[in-house]
């Protein structure tokens, strides 16, 4: 085989393997179960909303919510405003700490607080009132052809 032809058969099996290594290496929610990515859309959700004055932290954050959204099978009429409620509830709790205080003026603890957010009893709640397969996740439901 001339080098020329070698050259275009690597390049040709180099491109059409591609995509498979991306897949692999990319966003691996499609594979977890409706009930995780559910709770990771929330855990996104308020972190978005903590830090919607650092622009591309939520930005971020935001764009993490909306590819959960496609991996995600949950009650999409209800879901909204319950998430919203739960997430204003827990940035708004008071995680003062006057040591802290002394040392960093105006700390919040918004990471914190989302991080409770995403172990509450809340939250999984709201996992079994709106997810409607917790167990199945994207990638059982939507077989790669």
């Amino acid at each position: 085989m001339s080098k020329n032809l070698t050259t275009r058969c690597l390049a040709l099996l180099a491109a059409a393997l591609l995509p498979l290594a991306a897949q692999a290496e990319g966003p691996q929610a499609a594979a977890r179960t409706y009930a995780q990515n559910y709770k990771d859309m929330v855990l996104a959700t308020c972190i978005a909303n903590a830090y919607k004055a650092d622009g591309s932290a939520a930005v971020d954050a935001g764009s993490s919510v909306s590819a959960l959204r496609d991996w995600t099978y949950y009650d999409m009429e209800n879901s909204p405003d319950a998430i919203k409620a739960l997430v204003e509830g827990y940035l708004a709790r008071d995680y003062r700490n006057p040591l802290t205080e002394s040392e960093v003026k105006g700390v919040r603890f918004d990471l914190l607080k989302c991080l409770d957010l995403y172990h509450s009893k809340e939250l999984q709640a709201q996992v079994d009132k709106f997810v409607l397969d917790p167990g199945h996740s994207y990638r059982q439901d939507n077989p790669r052809p």
